[in-house]
């Protein structure tokens, strides 16, 4: 039986090779529509689902490897290059068919979400294991945990009801450096701190926000709420922030991509960072410290973890050094449905939880 090829499926649909690959590789830029013909079409003819794991990678199994299923991965939005589990990925992509598991990608569109269906080309019966990534909908999620498989979360749903879900999850450390820092803020006299970002949108969103409260709580610091704003979209923020009468001393962002939409907000509405505001952000977003001519962005690279990358705070906040934390839901070494010894710990991200201070 003659094998199908990815020029197959375009001949037969009367597309460019590239589209194929595009949808077969679950890349960006393609409507749904197209996206969805295309792999029915491949389905259809018997196409071998693409596998991630490939020659580009330079894998060689190893000679004793066998064939035992497949790790799904399910992205419920895009990975990108500044993504804290983009280190973790390579790795999987790199070991994983040293043990015979093979890694293949699926892309949750907004129409699998709200509908509760899988990706089209998903199969749970030759699935062993599953991973999912930027998936924070707690219903979906729970539906994927009823699936029988084993199932490891790279950050989750909030937790704001404690209510956990039947899984493996995996954090950085998002208390520790945010405690650490609102401390070092209220010795320098910076008193009225305030935060920006859904702390709703995910887990770790949730615990950022949460250390920064109990961070004051026990500090007997005051917090006003008109500094605690749960929006990170640039026309929220701009009309937020310019409704404020006065401005906090700091404000401490959800994430990198958040402080940079308020930074945005704030200089439209002609105010200057940091000489009217300090911003911290979090993540260690490359193409962000462009803010910051001072900052001192530090990475150390760790050869038995994964290139763990160490970030330290911005001078002069030069305390905020937390070690990563891998937490998972279980206190074991291995994951059901991955191969024995297999562990995302010593690999889990290439971010730790830090502080960028725009001085």
């Amino acid at each position: 039986m003659k094998r199908v090829t990815i020029q197959d499926i375009a001949d037969e649909l009367g597309i460019s090779r590239n589209t194929v690959s595009k949808a077969i590789n679950n890349a960006d830029g393609l409507a749904t529509a197209t996206r969805e013909k295309i792999l029915e079409k491949a389905i259809e003819m018997g196409y071998k689902q693409f596998s991630y794991i490939n020659a580009q990678f330079g894998v060689i199994p190893r000679p004793d490897a066998q064939h035992k299923g497949e790790n799904a991965l399910l992205c419920g939005g895009a990975i990108t290059p500044a993504h804290f589990a983009t280190l973790m990925l390579d790795k999987l992509k790199k070991d994983l068919p040293q043990w015979g598991n093979a890694l293949n990608a699926y892309r949750v569109e907004r129409e699998n979400f709200l509908c509760r269906t899988l990706p089209l080309t998903f199969d749970p019966g030759r699935v062993s294991a599953i991973i999912c990534v930027e998936m924070f909908d707690r219903a979906y999620d729970e539906m994927i945990c009823g699936l029988g498989l084993p199932v490891l979360f790279v950050d989750g749903p909030n937790k704001r009801d404690g209510i956990d879900l039947p899984a493996d999850q995996l954090y950085m450390d998002n208390t520790t450096a945010i405690t650490r820092f609102v401390n070092d803020m209220l010795v320098r006299g910076r008193q009225r701190i305030g935060f920006i970002g859904d702390f709703e949108h995910c887990q770790s969103f949730f615990e950022r926000y949460t250390a920064f409260r109990y961070a004051m709580l026990l500090a007997n610091a005051p917090v006003d709420e008109r500094f605690c704003i749960k929006s990170g979209e640039r026309e929220k923020l701009e009309e937020t922030l310019s409704a404020l009468a006065d401005y906090p001393d700091v404000f401490i962002c959800a994430n990198d991509f958040v402080a940079e939409e308020a930074i945005y907000a704030l200089r439209k509405l002609g105010k200057s960072v940091p000489e009217d505001v300090l911003f911290c952000g979090f993540d260690e977003i490359p193409q962000f410290t462009h803010h910051d001519a001072h900052a001192d962005h530090r990475a150390h690279t760790h050869p038995d973890h994964g290139r763990r990358r160490n970030a330290a705070a911005a001078h002069p906040h030069r305390g905020a050094r937390p070690g990563l934390s891998h937490r998972s839901h279980r206190d074991r070494a291995d994951l059901p449905g991955f191969p024995p010894g297999f562990s995302p710990s010593p690999f889990a991200t290439r971010r730790q939880c830090y502080a960028i201070l725009f001085l």
